[in-house]
Formats: C-alpha cells, structure tokens, sequence
C-alpha cells in the first residue's frame, strides 16, 4: 500500500516545492499551480563544452587566416620620421576621431566617461528594470524631455561641427520619434514601441563609435585632414 500523502501547512506559492500542502494564501502569496520547466543549460558539462568548441573552433580560423595572409604590419619603428597620419590602433580611433572635434579634456575624459557612466547606470533605471518600452507610460512629458534632449544635442554638435556624431544622432532621434506614434496595425512600429531607453543609448552608441571608427581609418589622411579612400 503507498503510503498516503502528508500535508503541510505552510506560506508558501511554489508547488514544486512543496507539492501537497495546506496553503493559507495572504495579500503578498498567489497559488502557482502550473509551473514551466525554464530552457536551462547546466555551466557543466553542457555550457563549458559548447565554450570550448567555440574557442577551438576560433583558434582554428586565426591559425590559417595567419598562415594564408601575412599580418598588415609596417616598418619598424624610426623615432626620427613620425608617419603622417600617425593613427591610433582601430579600437581607439573614434577617441582620436574625437579629439579632431573637441579639446583633450573633453574628448579624452569627459566624453568616455559619461558615455560609460550611461551604461553602467541606466539600465538600472526603473523604466528599463520593468523592460517597458519609453513611450508605453507619461507619453507626452517623456517626449518633451526628449525634444528639449535632442535639440540641446543637435545644437552642442552643430556648434563644434561634429557631424559625424551629428547623423547617427539625427537617425535615432527619428526612430525614437516614429515609435513614439501610435501604430496599432504596424508590427515594425510595435517593435520600436517596446523597445526600453537602454536599447536607444546603447544602439545610438554602437553606430556612433562605428561611423566614428570607419572615419578614422579610411577617411583621414595626413594632417588628420579628409581625404576619400581611393586617394590615399
């Protein structure tokens, strides 16, 4: 004969934990009867496997990207003659992009330290933490903060002639603005509605270091001067 079930009195709203109870339900508790299983992937074996794959499978394609190219290395090193342009490595030539707009301080300090300080900070915002999109609540004191935002932007970038921060500014502000109309039939116009203030700072930031990077490399040449690609 089983032996019959034990029931427990207890404040409590999992019932995979305690699968038969007595449960004396307050304001704070809800009965959670039906329970999904998560897709999960245990750290080990599963996750550690697929890690190491993937770097095997990495270390595969640089060994013959290395054997069937040679790296774009250049001459040593003459402390007599500076090249012309002498360009930082690709990874920092959006600051030194910046530096052709803005004084050092600025450039070099101020500006990379408030664009990490936002990334840091704002998903941490209420309105990122609920994963709402910026328009769903206080639709027109939000969007008058973003106009008086945006404006402000334009007009500091125009000031110094940053124009290269100043389009990919110009795109987001416009898709922030579409999303901000109500389009109950458009999937896409949804899409950009639910999307939360995190996404926007950090798509806007990943476009603007990209276009400030690709200047960098193929559109200065010497004196940090314009130049097209084909003319250097």
């Amino acid at each position: 004969m089983p032996e019959p079930p034990r029931f427990i009195a207890t404040l409590d709203s999992n019932s995979r934990r305690t699968p038969v109870r007595i449960a004396f339900l307050t304001r704070r508790t809800s009965p959670q009867v039906k329970v999904a299983d998560d897709d999960v992937v245990m750290t080990w074996p599963n996750g550690m496997f697929r890690a190491l794959v993937a770097i095997e499978l990495l270390v595969i394609a640089l060994i013959w990207l290395s054997v069937l190219w040679d790296a774009p290395l250049e001459a040593l090193a003459d402390p007599m003659q500076t090249p012309n342009p002498a360009k930082a490595p690709w990874y920092f030539l959006g600051l030194q992009e910046l530096l052709h707009y803005f004084p050092p301080i600025v450039a070099g300090v101020l500006i990379p330290g408030l664009v990490v300080m936002a990334l840091v900070v704002v998903p941490y915002f209420n309105i990122n933490v609920e994963a709402e999109g910026v328009w769903t609540k206080n639709r027109q004191m939000r969007l008058r903060v973003f106009v008086v935002t945006l404006f402000a932007m334009i007009a500091l970038l125009l000031a110094f002639k940053v124009y290269a921060v100043l389009a990919p500014t110009l795109l987001i502000g416009a898709a922030m603005l579409a999303a901000a109309r109500p389009h109950p039939n458009r999937r896409f116009a949804i899409w950009l509605a639910s999307k939360p203030l995190s996404y926007w700072i950090v798509t806007w930031f990943l476009i603007t270091a990209s276009v400030l990077t690709i200047i960098g490399t193929f559109f200065r040449g010497p004196g940090w001067a314009w130049v097209w690609p084909w003319e250097l």
